[in-house]
């Protein structure tokens, strides 16, 4: 299995109250296999970076990407205060999407970092269609992924967390010096790929563009979540996930062991892939392997 298939077989916009949801499709539903449906990190990022994902579609899953509200092409809201934007917002917003597009009644999850927490909430509430979850590179609870980053940092080039914490606390973290040391931390952490592929550029520069999600619920950076997500956990919630779940993660993934570690023991049926050579992208970073644990796990829902 490769990621060969990228054209979408349709997109649009949806209606989702007074906003509307991008989306695209990539192949058909109704062929007898359930849908994927991509949710992208974040918050505040876009699909862009999970585009090759379509691939699956290869082997007859259609492959749905979308982009939340705030971002990419849904409706952006700049002027919306922090307080508007919350999980339940973008809960919500996926419940609405899957029964825009027909498939609430059989469709699998995929959720990559935020996407993958959000996936996971949604799981918890057990919809009576969803077959299967897939959970990358993703907190389960954010007290613990701020205490991973200490972590993290504290291992960086000498100096660097130095000048991070500096901007931090002179509150100029949108100069080109916090940005530069930034940097550093996400080519160990984030992606480790050089130069970083197009479609991972894209999403870090509409990020860029327009920060507003990004800002009001995580922050300035990965490493330094002072947003409305700073004491989010679902960890209480994943006892409640009643269908077969994929865990996946990077060995030097800003997810780090800890920060996974919920989901592979909380969740009854999971199990857990690393990918030894992956940071926080292992669809991109090792995209041939990627795809083969995919389509085994995707292949394993059918035979129950």
């Amino acid at each position: 299995m490769t990621a060969t298939a990228k054209v979408p077989s349709t997109k649009g916009r949806v209606p989702f109250r007074d906003h509307a949801t991008w989306y695209r499709m990539t192949g058909r539903p109704g062929g007898g296999r359930p849908a994927l449906v991509v949710v992208h990190g974040g918050p505040g990022s876009t699909h862009d970076y999970l585009r090759n994902l379509a691939g699956i579609a290869v082997g007859g899953w259609p492959v749905v990407h979308y982009d939340q509200l705030g971002n990419g092409g849904s409706t952006h809201l700049p002027d919306q205060p922090p307080e508007f934007w919350t999980p339940e917002l973008f809960l919500d917003e996926l419940d609405n999407l899957l029964t825009r597009l027909g498939i609430a009644g059989d469709y699998v999850l995929l959720g990559q970092s935020w996407g993958g927490m959000l996936a996971a909430w949604h799981a918890a509430g057990r919809p009576p269609g969803l077959r299967g979850l897939i959970v990358a590179d993703a907190p389960a609870s954010y007290p613990t992924w701020r205490s991973e980053m200490e972590v993290l940092r504290a291992a960086l080039p000498d100096g660097v967390d130095e000048v991070l914490r500096a901007h931090e606390a002179a509150g100029t973290t949108g100069s080109a010096g916090y940005t530069e040391a930034m940097r550093v931390f996400y080519r160990r952490h984030v992606c480790r790929l050089d130069p970083w592929p197009r479609d991972y550029d894209a999403s870090f520069m509409e990020i860029v563009n327009d920060p507003t999600v990004y800002t009001a619920m995580n922050g300035p950076s990965e490493f330094h979540v002072v947003g409305s997500l700073r004491d989010v956990s679902i960890e209480h919630l994943l006892p409640s996930v009643a269908v077969p779940t994929l865990v996946l993660s990077g060995r030097y993934d800003e997810a780090t062991d800890a920060v996974v570690r919920p989901y592979r023991e909380l969740v009854p049926d999971a199990r857990h892939v690393v990918f030894e050579e992956s940071s926080h992208l292992p669809h991109l970073e090792e995209p041939e392997r990627f795809f083969r644990v995919l389509a085994e796990f995707l292949l394993g829902l059918e035979k129950g």
